[in-house]
């Protein structure tokens, strides 16, 4: 069903569903923790609706078992843990799933954002192989996928470290380390954009994510650059609905309509 049809069915959609990918220890999960405003994990559901045991799934993740955190049902996450090792069966399964959800005619299945993690406190290597191959393969769709540069707060001590190394004294570089920490991470955000934007399906939209490891980090950045990407309003309201909470979102969004 194409989008245009899929707005006069929007009110059949009771939840927002959002695939997650990244690497293990992208500071997926936190994410998730904080934009639900919780510090619980989440119950896991499979496909058939059952509930997983957390012992049963150490391990064995499944792309098509639903997370959902108690303190807001009204989002559901899928977790696409696997393929970032380079496995070819489990970039294949991501990809199918991705294809079937985007389409998908049960609309209460299908999956409306992609919240794409790249760790920053790996640097070194932030852009693999894997995100390569799947901005360079997988057509998404209509569905908007939103790269997320997650683990920023680690800058900060490698800021004053390098500052320190200059011979600053440990003062000078905490109070000078916020102005090259911004930087830093715009120069970051640049370098991943200039290398994922050449790619035959680039992202719809970048966010640097920092505070991410507070309880109570404000969520309205990433809630905002997730409405925007969308392009039914009837989604922008489903997911503005899930933080009702949330007034600066609530008029954000009033304001940019």
């Amino acid at each position: 069903m194409d989008p245009a049809k899929a707005k006069k069915h929007v009110d059949r959609i009771r939840r927002f569903r959002i695939l997650v990918m990244g690497r293990a220890n992208a500071g997926k999960t936190t994410i998730l923790q904080r934009v639900c405003n919780t510090t619980e994990k989440p119950e896991i559901f499979n496909g058939k609706g059952e509930k997983v045991c957390m012992s049963d799934s150490r391990g064995h993740h499944n792309i098509e078992d639903e997370l959902v955190f108690q303190s807001n049902p009204g989002f559901v996450f899928h977790d696409s843990c696997g393929f970032e090792s380079g496995s070819v069966e489990q970039f294949d399964m991501m990809t199918k799933f991705v294809r079937d959800r985007a389409k998908t005619t049960k609309l209460d299945e299908r999956i409306h954002a992609i919240w794409f993690c790249i760790p920053l406190n790996e640097n070194h290597r932030m852009v693999m192989a894997a995100e390569k191959k799947f901005f360079d393969e997988c057509d998404t769709g209509h569905v908007p996928v939103i790269v997320l540069l997650t683990k920023a707060d680690t800058l900060s001590l490698e800021v004053v470290q390098e500052l320190t190394g200059q011979g600053m004294s440990i003062d000078d570089a905490m109070e000078g380390a916020a102005e090259v920490e911004k930087k830093k991470l715009d120069d970051y955000l640049e370098m991943v954009k200039d290398w994922l934007n050449k790619k035959s399906f680039p992202p719809k939209d970048y966010l640097a994510l920092t505070g991410m490891q507070q309880e109570g980090a404000d969520c309205t950045p990433l809630l905002t650059c997730t409405a925007n990407a969308l392009k039914e309003e009837g989604l922008q309201q489903l997911l503005i609905s899930t933080q009702q909470s949330n007034l600066e979102l609530c008029m954000e969004f009033a304001i940019m309509k």
